[in-house]
């Protein structure tokens, strides 16, 4: 893959659809009244994921996050 910014930000592209697809599954549990051990973990994982996507967004843009999870 090309180390352009294009390339860097189309890499980033699945990782958005996965946290994406995170949030989504959180709703659906909390829309199910899951129970909140489960909400909860899927909380986290959404938020894992979405701060991911905005980390590689910085990179990709030469702005890198002092701290990088």
């Amino acid at each position: 893959m090309k180390r352009t910014l294009e390339g860097m930000i189309a890499a980033g592209e699945e990782l958005l659809r996965q946290a994406l697809d995170a949030n989504r599954r959180l709703q659906q549990a909390v829309a199910d009244d899951e129970p909140p051990e489960e909400i909860e973990r899927r909380r986290v994982l959404a938020d894992r994921l979405y701060r991911q996507v905005t980390e590689h967004q910085l990179i990709a843009t030469g702005k890198a996050p002092h701290i990088i999870h």
